[in-house]
């Protein structure tokens, strides 16, 4: 497993809309120590039984773990998981919608571990630019087509609302989390085209009621894209 904080993993500090310093890390490994406790106790606060047996991905030394830090206090976590032989922890429930993708020639990942302390300066932001990392290692870098990810029912309508995904089946019990969950995605080519007209302009928050505005804009994403880490 490749250490997911060492000191060539580091990425510089990015706050381009003011507020506490941001800094955005990832790289090669699975989710553990400090990043593995915020999203335990982020999934447990909303009643999900969440072990780190049950919460293993298909092939953890393939993952790309993301995280927030300000300082040195992680505030938000994401999992890239890409697909491959051992499929993704999606099949587990919706094998059948993730076969007819893959039977189409639809490439796929699934973002998981998805958190954010609740207690973070501006958890938007967090979670917008969280995102954006994940979507270039996927997208960007990979050229992972489709996303997907595995959502509690009560969640549908902030994903759908402020990302953009959108719910491809009704809800189905999850036992690795002991909850319901709802199978959306979206095509990596629609939030490229969100974030090419929305990113970096935070002053758009009030009308256009999504989070790509708290995206980066086309400089920033470069610089970011450039910094990634290669397998």
């Amino acid at each position: 497993m490749i250490p997911i904080f060492n000191k060539e993993s580091r990425r510089t500090p990015t706050n381009p809309y003011g507020g506490p310093p941001l800094e955005l890390n990832s790289d090669f490994g699975s989710l553990e120590g400090d990043a593995l406790e915020l999203m335990q106790r982020r999934y447990g606060d909303r009643g999900l039984a969440v072990s780190r047996e049950r919460f293993s991905s298909r092939n953890e030394a393939g993952d790309i773990v993301c995280t927030a830090n300000d300082g040195d206090k992680i505030i938000g976590t994401l999992a890239v998981r890409f697909d491959g032989a051992g499929g993704l922890n999606a099949d587990t429930l919706f094998k059948e919608e993730m076969a007819e993708w893959r039977a189409a020639g639809v490439t796929l990942c699934e973002f998981g571990a998805l958190a954010v302390d609740k207690h973070s300066h501006e958890p938007k932001r967090v979670l917008a630019q969280i995102f954006h990392l994940g979507y270039l290692h996927a997208h960007r870098r990979a050229r992972v087509q489709r996303l997907v990810i595995e959502v509690n029912p009560r969640h549908v309508a902030f994903y759908r609302r402020w990302l953009g995904l959108l719910p491809y089946t009704t809800a189905r019990h999850n036992p690795r989390v002991n909850a319901p969950a709802v199978l959306m995605s979206f095509d990596f080519a629609t939030a490229r085209e969100q974030i090419a007209l929305l990113g970096g302009k935070p002053e758009l928050m009030a009308t256009e009621r999504c989070l790509y505005p708290l995206f980066w804009g086309s400089e920033a994403e470069a610089a970011m894209l450039a910094k990634l880490p290669l397998s």
